[in-house]
């Protein structure tokens, strides 16, 4: 058994995508946005100890962790106290990237080859980025921010490369959908270049990719008219010869 757990750091963001529900509403969990609080982190690190399920961790939910103030304390306090893996199996990262830049890579893959836990612990670090111009990342992520996540992704890769580490994994994410569905070709193209850079073998899929290797991976929005996005969705895929016509892409797990 294991248990997938979510703690969010913060309801907080620092881009407004139309298409999450933290964009969506003034209050993301029907009261103000907050931070968790620094001894709330402490606290339920220390009860993971003796968990009688493997637990796998994400510091994510609604919000933006890298925005939290305390956010390289939290992680790196994560991981000094999960020696041998007393408190999780794995860590994985959800972000936009925006404030992930080189003294955060250099963290991140620090915090990965620490000789006091599994090899594969800390398993990917997931970029939700959705476009491959600042054009379109205006309207799909609602800021000016395209450049910047564009070079820390580059810079994380490169960071990763240098040290010779195999992890964190980095899964480079589109959510297709109206206003981006033309920039799919080449954003598999820009992305699928840097991947290739690495010298590794990555994967190409429609849906959540495995956690063993870097993966650039197309997904359908979420909302109300779902069959429409679901066709486009699979018109994208098919078109970048990611699965053949009529083949169903979503697992039966997926969310």
């Amino acid at each position: 058994m294991a248990v997938y757990l979510n703690l969010e750091l913060t309801d907080h963001c620092n881009v407004c995508c139309p298409m999450c529900s933290q964009s969506l509403r003034h209050l993301a969990h029907g009261e103000t946005k907050s931070f968790m609080s620094w001894d709330a982190w402490r606290s339920v690190l220390a009860g993971l100890e003796g968990a009688p399920e493997e637990v796998h961790l994400c510091p994510h939910w609604l919000g933006e962790p890298t925005v939290h103030p305390d956010f390289d304390r939290m992680v790196e306090y994560a991981f000094a106290m999960n020696r041998d893996n007393r408190l999780f199996r794995s860590f994985k990262l959800h972000t936009n990237g925006v404030l992930l830049g080189d003294s955060r890579a250099r963290l991140m893959v620090r915090l990965a080859t620490s000789p006091h836990h599994a090899p594969d612990t800390f398993t990917t670090v997931h970029w939700s980025f959705d476009a491959a111009s600042p054009a379109t990342y205006a309207k799909v992520k609602g800021a000016d921010r395209y450049e910047q996540v564009a070079r820390n992704l580059r810079g994380f890769v490169r960071c990763r490369e240098r040290q010779g580490s195999l992890w964190p994994r980095a899964h480079i994410a589109f959510v297709v959908q109206p206003d981006n569905a033309h920039d799919a070709e080449r954003f598999l193209s820009t992305w699928g270049a840097l991947l290739e850079e690495t010298g590794r073998p990555w994967d190409l899929t429609a849906d959540w990719p495995s956690q063993e290797r870097d993966a650039i991976y197309f997904r359908p929005l979420n909302c109300a008219d779902q069959p429409t996005a679901d066709t486009l969705h699979a018109r994208i895929c098919t078109q970048l010869g990611i699965a053949e016509e009529g083949q169903i892409l979503r697992a039966a797990e997926s969310f």
